[in-house]
């Protein structure tokens, strides 16, 4: 058997009811929205979220927190994903963009110090925790922040 011998079992597969087609079809006139009212209009209904009248739970219940809009968001790297590079690499944002370990650029590029590095390399980058920056010089690489 081929794929394009394969098809649904019987049954499995239903044709799409073409609804306002004509008096003949059993779905014709209103459609099979009643007559008039909210629901039979272009775009009737109500909203997600609407209680009948009751005022929603997203309006009832306490609103807590910030968000900070000048939030910066970074691209982040573990010394564990570094390990792929070859002894003595240049890493940098554009490095790691090639190598698909991220995606986007977004705010700049944070080193983090989860895992192990075994190779020394030069690493540029915008932020870099403690914990990272010490693995990095103590396998011999050099760390430069922009």
């Amino acid at each position: 058997m081929s794929l394009a011998q394969m098809q649904a079992n019987p049954g499995a597969r239903h044709s799409r009811k073409r609804i306002g087609r004509g008096q003949g079809s059993g779905t014709g006139k209103t459609a099979g929205k009643g007559h008039k009212g909210q629901l039979a209009r272009s775009g009737g209904g109500k909203g997600p979220g609407f209680e009948g009248g009751q005022t929603p739970i997203y309006k009832r219940i306490p609103k807590r927190g910030f968000t900070n809009v000048n939030r910066k968001e970074y691209a982040i790297v573990n010394l564990s994903d570094l390990n792929r590079f070859e002894e003595g690499a240049d890493i940098n944002i554009e490095t790691l963009k090639n190598a698909g370990l991220i995606k986007k650029e977004l705010a700049g590029l944070k080193v983090l110090g989860n895992g192990e590095l075994e190779k020394k390399l030069n690493i540029t980058c915008h932020k870099i925790s403690a914990a990272a920056k010490a693995a990095i010089e103590k396998a011999g690489g050099k760390v430069e922040v922009i």
